[in-house]
C-alpha cells in the first residue's frame, strides 16, 4: 500500500474540524487555477481562431499558392502562360493540394456618370471555388460562368458599390489599357497600347471586412479578360492552388516550386501579404504573455496553499517523524494533497473555458468592430490538442514550483512540532 497516498486521502476527505483554517485557502487556490486555465484556453482559442479567420479571408482573394510566369513584370498583370501544363497532374496528386484553378488579373477603372474607381478584375472559369465569396455574399448571386458563352456578370464589393452608388442589376463600364503586339510591320515585335471598354452587369455584392482587399477586387468571367488582352482561350495569367491545411504551407510550396521548374514562379500567401502575416504572428506573443502570467498566478496560489497545509499539519508531521517516517514520505503526503487541489481546479477550468468557447461559437454574443478587426464576431477555434498541452503545462509548472516549499518539512523538529498547536 502507498502509505503517503493513504494518509493524503484521509486528510483530503476528513470531516474533522481540523483543517477549517485551510479550507478557504484551498477554495481560493481552486478558483485561481480554474480561472487561470480558463483564461488560457479562451486566449488560445481566440488567438488561433482570429489567425485562422484572417488567413482564410486573405486566401479567399488569392489562394494559398499562386503560379505565374517567371518575369519581372511589376504592373500586377502577369505575362500569359499556357493553361495545359504538364505539371498539373503531378500537383493534383499531392495530399495537401485541394484544388487548382486558372485565373487572370487585369487592372481597370470603373466609370459611372459622377464617379470613377480603380479596381483589379480577377477572371475565373467554371471550376473556380466560390465557397469563400458565397459565405461573404450580402446581396444578389455569384457570377454565372460557363465555357459555352461569355458572361457579363460582375461581382463587386460593398465598398465599391457604396462609393459608386451601384446596386444589383446595374450596368457599369470598365476602362482598360491593353498591350497589343503588332508583328506585321517589322521582324521585331512592336508593343502598342490601346484603351478598351467593356460593359458588365452587377450580379452580386460581397463584404469580407478586409477593406484593403474589398475596395479593389472584383470577379468576372475569365473569357472576358482573355478577349481584352488579345489572348487565345488556352492562355491564362496563372494558377491558384488551395490547400487542405495551411500548417503545411511551406513544405507544400517547396514541392510546387520543384515541380513547376525554372520557367514559372510560385508565391505563397505569406510572401504575397507579409504585413498581414507579420501582424498575425504578433498575436502569438500576446497569447504567450497571458499564458505565462496565468501560470505564475496559479503557481503562487498553489505554493501558498501548500505552505498553509504544512503549517496546519505541523503536529501530524512531528508524530510521523517520531514513529520513523522519512522526510520524503511526508513530502509526498502534502504533494498528493496539493495535486488533488490542482486537479479540482484544472477540471473546473476546463469546464469553464471550453464551455464559454462553445457558447461563443454557437451564439456569437461577443462582437467586434468589423472596420478595425476585419471580423464582426470574436472567432473561436477549439483545438483539443492545444487544450491538452495547456493542461499538461500548468500541471508540470505547478509541480515544479511545489517541490521547493515541500523541503520545509525536513526542517521541522519532531519534538517541537508534537507540542505545536
Amino acid at each position: 500500500m502507498n502509505t503517503a497516498f493513504f494518509i493524503a486521502k484521509k486528510l483530503i476527505f476528513s470531516s474533522s474540524k481540523q483543517g477549517q483554517f485551510s479550507k478557504p485557502i484551498i477554495r481560493i487556490a481552486n478558483i485561481a487555477v480554474a480561472l487561470g486555465l480558463a483564461v488560457m484556453i479562451i486566449t488560445v482559442s481566440i488567438v488561433t481562431g482570429f489567425q485562422q479567420a484572417i488567413r482564410d479571408k486573405v486566401a479567399g482573394f488569392g489562394a494559398h499558392v499562386q503560379i505565374t510566369n517567371f518575369d519581372d513584370n511589376n504592373s500586377g498583370e502577369p505575362l500569359p502562360i499556357a493553361s495545359n501544363q504538364a505539371f498539373l497532374e503531378d500537383l493534383k496528386k499531392h495530399p495537401n493540394i485541394k484544388s487548382i484553378q486558372p485565373f487572370i488579373v487585369k487592372n481597370g477603372i470603373i466609370k459611372t456618370q459622377d464617379e470613377i474607381e480603380g479596381v483589379v478584375l480577377k477572371g475565373v472559369d467554371s471550376s473556380y471555388n466560390w465557397n469563400f465569396l458565397q459565405t461573404n455574399l450580402t446581396e444578389g448571386r455569384l457570377p454565372n460562368i460557363s465555357s459555352d458563352s461569355i458572361s457579363k456578370d460582375i461581382l463587386i464589393s460593398k465598398i465599391v458599390a457604396s462609393r459608386l452608388h451601384l446596386k444589383i442589376g446595374d450596368k457599369l463600364f470598365i476602362y482598360f489599357v491593353t498591350q497589343k503586339k503588332d508583328y506585321e510591320n517589322s521582324d521585331s515585335a512592336i508593343v502598342q497600347y490601346e484603351q478598351r471598354i467593356r460593359d458588365f452587369k452587377i450580379c452580386g455584392i460581397f463584404d469580407t471586412g478586409l477593406e484593403d482587399f474589398d475596395k479593389k477586387s472584383v470577379w468576372v468571367d475569365i473569357q472576358q479578360l482573355q478577349k481584352i488582352n488579345y489572348w487565345p482561350p488556352n492562355q491564362i495569367a496563372g494558377f491558384e492552388i488551395l490547400l487542405h491545411t495551411i500548417e503545411n504551407l511551406n513544405p507544400t510550396a517547396d514541392y510546387i516550386s520543384t515541380e513547376i521548374g525554372p520557367l514559372y514562379s510560385s508565391k505563397t500567401i505569406q510572401q504575397a501579404n507579409p504585413t498581414i502575416f507579420s501582424w498575425l504572428d504578433l498575436q502569438d506573443m500576446n497569447a504567450i504573455i497571458v499564458i505565462a502570467l496565468m501560470i505564475i498566478v496559479a503557481s503562487i496560489n498553489m505554493i501558498a496553499t501548500l505552505l498553509i497545509l504544512i503549517l496546519e499539519q505541523t503536529n501530524l508531521i512531528g508524530i510521523l517523524k517520531a514513529i520513523g517516517a522519512k522526510n520524503f514520505t511526508i513530502r509526498k503526503i502534502f504533494l498528493y494533497h496539493a495535486l488533488y487541489i490542482l486537479f479540482v481546479g484544472i477540471l473546473a477550468g476546463n469546464i469553464l473555458g471550453i464551455g464559454l468557447c462553445f457558447l461563443q461559437q454557437k451564439f456569437e454574443f461577443l462582437t467586434l468592430a468589423k472596420e478595425t478587426y476585419y471580423l464582426s464576431v470574436v472567432p473561436i477555434n477549439i483545438d483539443f490538442v492545444s487544450i491538452g498541452l495547456l493542461n499538461l503545462l500548468i500541471v508540470i509548472c505547478c509541480i515544479l514550483f511545489l517541490i521547493i516549499p515541500s523541503y520545509i518539512i525536513s526542517k521541522i523538529s519532531p519534538i517541537k512540532s508534537i507540542k505545536f498547536e
